[in-house]
């Protein structure tokens, strides 16, 4: 299948996430990747770090953006030296994937390209935009999403922060075919797995994410065979988080829970 793949440029998880799809898919399938900015629309990289700052404080704020700053400054080090991968684009230029960026995942530039490719499966990774329908359904075997969490439980943002900030003792993934509906639709492949007691919201978005790219390597198998059963999600069940809220940060950390 032609597939592409559109995602944020995120240097902390998403490296080693599409290292282990490339390596599982790509020897079959025909994989591209559009890369967009990681903030919202009509918001800053200093507008993020100001709000994350003021949710979870100045120190932690700090910490995330040198993580940032040092794998950014790696990459530039051992651009093409094979000393590990510290960008998406690192991985990409490794495996030889065709890659490029896009600041509209919508624009008509971008709707013409993904046609011109012929593209028969979208898959959004952590995509911080909005999916309109011409977008939605321009894929002949559909459009995907890989969302952290068991849906339609913790719809929204940030669902490893409150999973272990309401101190639950299962988590999940669901990959689902997307509608224009916020975190909906028919899934496709869902896992469900414990959450450990000692478990960091790093070490948990880390295993989070390595689930999330074997159940993708399913999805497109099962897509591929043609073996595709799926069910609608009941949206009047569950519950939608948003931006946390200082209280919210407290409470994880009176749960005995930690960044790192």
């Amino acid at each position: 299948m032609r597939i592409v793949f559109l995602s944020p440029d995120e240097p902390l998880h998403l490296p080693e996430f599409y290292r282990y799809i490339i390596e599982n898919l790509s020897s079959s399938h025909d994989i591209k990747v559009i890369i967009v900015p990681p903030v919202y629309k009509n918001t800053t990289k200093l507008d993020l770090v100001l709000r994350y700052a003021k949710t979870f404080g100045v120190s932690e704020a700090a910490v995330l953006s040198s993580r940032v700053i040092y794998y950014k400054g790696m990459d530039i080090l051992f651009r093409g030296k094979g000393n590990g991968f510290y960008s998406m684009s690192s991985v990409f230029k490794k495996y030889g994937i065709p890659y490029l960026y896009e600041d509209d995942v919508n624009s008509k530039r971008n709707l013409d390209r993904l046609k011109g490719w012929k593209t028969e499966l979208l898959i959004s990774i952590s995509c911080p935009q909005i999916f309109k329908r011409e977008l939605i359904e321009l894929a002949s075997k559909g459009c995907l999403n890989l969302h952290g969490s068991i849906l339609p439980d913790y719809r929204g943002v940030m669902p490893s922060f409150w999973m272990l900030a309401n101190n639950e003792n299962e988590a999940g993934s669901t990959l689902f075919f997307v509608n224009e509906k916020i975190d909906a639709g028919d899934v496709l492949v869902q896992r469900k797995f414990p959450v450990q007691p000692d478990d960091t919201l790093e070490s948990f978005i880390k295993r989070s994410k390595r689930i999330g790219a074997e159940m993708v390597v399913e999805g497109v198998e099962k897509i591929d065979s043609g073996n595709v059963e799926t069910y609608t999600l009941d949206m009047s069940k569950g519950n939608y988080y948003g931006w946390p809220k200082r209280e919210d940060v407290k409470r994880f950390l009176d749960n005995g829970r930690r960044f790192r």
